[in-house]
This record gives structure tokens, C-alpha cells and sequence, in this order.
């Protein structure tokens, strides 16, 4: 068993508490918008889109800047905490464009927390232990939305129907993540910290970025255009028949898959490759939209949307784990700046379309095109060369504080 530092521990932390306060909402926002509130289907997935791509901008600023006064704490800390004290206040509104605007704000916090965060992790692994790092945290990540889907479901057990008080309460967790996070300053640095010397503090963001790296993130931005929200698989489990009182459940099942297969999928990455546990995941992708896009039974759904959570545990830490593999690690911010860049801009576009394609041709051809989209970007990425990966050997002195 590899060890884990104990800054990667209070890190994952922070993920799963944060997690777990945004997915005791999550799988119930779409239901609460468009039946409490009264929002349509569209709205949906313009909210969804705009909801990743709003941060976008604030992922790649953070993680470049990040590089330049070489701190990451400072991002991390900003983010987690304006994220779980806005999100709470979804239990206060009553117009659709209100839980817009609360959703903007969370997702900034994201933004600004992500890049920063992952460089803050890369500090801890080698090119032989990134995927391990990276699905660790992943899995802390998914473990979190396994615990607040349940604790919902038990909340509207006991207060049907009470979706304010429910949002209300992820405050708790949320202040509990700040915590984690501070307690995650006050731990060793990283291994690549301790080694840089003090002729590198200088050491310059650099500008030009590799043509492979560049090559993956056009791939990555391929497949991007097919991931469309959740929320609308969510709808589909609902309009196929599944009980509400379900979803949350179903959502946690999602997650027990996840949490499981994190560690696996970046163990796999770090003994096969990036690429094959990438293309592995986003074949699985592929084939769970496929299903969805022809049928609507729930015997054959539930279990491929189960199965659907394997996607993420061969391919969130994986992804993450290349970007290090790809870039020098004094522009790690900058990397997982443009990596979340990349895959939140074009979250608008793939939501937004996804709910028009719904509303004016059907369900069927929203998840049939999505299915195409992804095994399109399996091709490409196919074709990419992968360099001798790299090790976190050299990075300013003050990267990870």
C-alpha cells in the first residue's frame, strides 16, 4: 500500500465535506427547480451550462497566478469557503434566476479553488504515484457525494418535501471543510517543495505551452461538448418512472461506484498508462449514453447508471494525473488552470444544446449525440503521442503553503 501524506488527507477531507454538502442539493436541484420553482427543462441545462462555464475564467486566473506568487493555500482556502457559504442560501430562493446567480457564485468558488488545488496535490506524487494521488483525492471527493445523497434521502424520509431546511443545513459541513483546509497548512510540504532550491524562487511561469499537451486538451475539449449535466440523467431515471424519494439513493449508489473504482482507475493509469484508463472510461461513457438515448426502462437504467460511476473513478484522477505528466511542474498551476478552463467553458454549450436537442427532438437523440461526440474523442485521443512522463522534481519553494 502506497502511502498517503497527511496534507493529501486533509485535503481529500475538505473534498469530501464539500462533496457532501453539495450533493444533499444536487440530485435534488433539478426536481426543485422545475417543480418547486417552476423552471423548464431548458432552464435546466442553461443553469447547468452556465453554472461550469461562469467559473471558467477564475480556474485558469487562479492557477496562473497561483504560479506566479507561488502559493496555493490562499486560492484553496477562498474557494472552499465562498462556495459552502453561498450554496446554502438555494434553501432562501423563490425565482429560477436567484438559484442562477447562487449557482455562479459556488461555482467561482470552484474555479478559483481547483487549479491551485491540484497543483497544491501534484507536489506530493512522482510520475509513479500521480494517478494514486489524484484518484485518492477523487475517491475522498466521491465518498462525499455518496454521504450526502444519503443523509437527504433520510432528511426527506423524515420531513417530506423539505428541500429548504435540507439546503439550509449543508452549511455544517461546508464550515467543517474550511477547517480541513487549514489544517492542511500546518502539514509538511510536499517532497518536490522541500527540494527546490533557492535559485529557482525566480523561476518564471513559462508562456509556451507543449503541442502535446496542447493536442490533449483540444481531445479533452471534444469530449467535454459530450458531457452534459447530470441533472439530465437525473430527469431521465424520474421520467422513466423511478420514484423521487429514490433519486437520492440511486445518486449515493453512483458514488459507492466512484469512491470504489477511484483508486483502482489511478492505480491502472500509473501501471498502464494515462491513456488507457482515459480511453477505457470514455468508451464506458459512450456506451451508458447509447442505453439511455433507446431505452426507458427502469429495470435496464438503474444499473447502467449505476455502472455509469466506473466512468469517473477511470477517468478523474487519470485526467488530472496527465496534465502533471504533460507540463513541468513549475507550471503546474497554469496547466490545471487551462485543463479546468477547457472543461468548464464548454459545460454551457454541452448543457445548453443537450436541453434544446431534449425539448425539440426528444430525449433519445439528446443522449444519442452525446454518445457519438464521445466515441469521436476516443479516436483522437488514439492518435496522441505521449511524451516520458515527467516528475514533480522542481518547483518554487513556497508552491504548496
Amino acid at each position: 500500500m502506497l502511502k498517503i501524506p497527511k496534507a493529501v488527507w486533509f485535503l481529500g477531507a475538505a473534498s469530501l465535506l464539500t462533496d457532501l454538502a453539495g450533493d444533499a442539493i444536487y440530485p435534488l436541484l433539478p426536481i426543485f427547480l422545475t417543480e418547486v420553482i417552476g423552471a423548464s427543462v431548458l432552464f435546466v441545462g442553461t443553469f447547468e451550462g452556465v453554472a461550469e462555464s461562469s467559473a471558467s475564467l477564475s480556474k485558469y486566473f487562479a492557477g496562473y497566478i497561483s504560479d506566479k506568487v507561488r502559493r496555493r493555500s490562499p486560492f484553496v482556502l477562498f474557494g472552499y469557503g465562498l462556495s459552502n457559504l453561498i450554496r446554502p442560501l438555494i434553501g432562501l430562493i423563490t425565482l429560477p434566476w436567484q438559484a442562477l446567480v447562487l449557482r455562479f457564485i459556488d461555482r467561482v468558488g470552484k474555479g478559483v479553488r481547483g487549479a491551485p488545488r491540484d497543483a497544491w496535490l501534484a507536489t506530493y506524487t512522482t510520475s509513479k504515484t500521480r494517478g494514486w494521488i489524484f484518484g485518492f483525492h477523487r475517491g475522498m471527493d466521491n465518498m462525499g457525494a455518496i454521504l450526502g445523497p444519503l443523509l437527504a434521502a433520510l432528511f426527506l424520509s423524515l420531513y417530506p418535501g423539505a428541500f429548504r431546511p435540507l439546503f439550509i443545513l449543508t452549511i455544517i459541513p461546508g464550515l467543517l471543510s474550511v477547517v480541513a483546509i487549514l489544517a492542511a497548512t500546518k502539514t509538511p510540504k510536499g517532497v518536490a517543495e522541500t527540494i527546490a532550491g533557492p535559485e529557482l524562487v525566480k523561476t518564471k511561469v513559462a508562456t509556451r505551452l507543449p503541442k502535446h499537451f496542447l493536442f490533449y486538451l483540444s481531445i479533452l475539449g471534444i469530449f467535454t461538448l459530450a458531457t452534459s449535466s447530470d441533472a439530465f440523467i437525473l430527469l431521465k431515471l424520474k421520467n422513466s418512472g423511478i420514484p423521487v424519494s429514490l433519486i437520492p439513493l440511486l445518486w449515493a449508489a453512483l458514488h459507492v461506484v466512484k469512491t470504489t473504482t477511484s483508486l483502482l482507475g489511478g492505480r491502472l493509469s500509473d501501471i498502464f498508462g494515462r491513456k488507457f484508463s482515459i480511453i477505457s472510461g470514455w468508451i464506458l461513457y459512450s456506451i451508458v449514453y447509447l442505453v439511455f438515448a433507446f431505452t426507458s426502462s427502469p429495470a435496464l437504467l438503474i444499473p447502467v447508471f449505476i455502472t455509469y460511476g466506473l466512468f469517473y473513478g477511470l477517468t478523474e484522477g487519470p485526467e488530472r494525473a496527465f496534465v502533471a505528466d504533460l507540463i513541468e511542474p513549475h507550471t503546474h498551476g497554469t496547466a490545471f488552470g487551462l485543463y479546468h478552463l477547457v472543461t468548464g467553458i464548454l459545460a454551457f454549450p454541452a448543457s445548453f444544446l443537450f436541453g434544446w436537442i431534449w425539448e425539440n427532438y426528444g430525449a433519445g437523440n439528446a443522449f444519442l449525440i452525446d454518445s457519438i461526440i464521445a466515441a469521436v474523442a476516443v479516436l483522437f485521443l488514439c492518435f496522441l503521442k505521449v511524451p516520458r512522463l515527467r516528475d514533480s522534481s522542481v518547483i518554487p519553494a513556497k508552491a504548496g503553503i
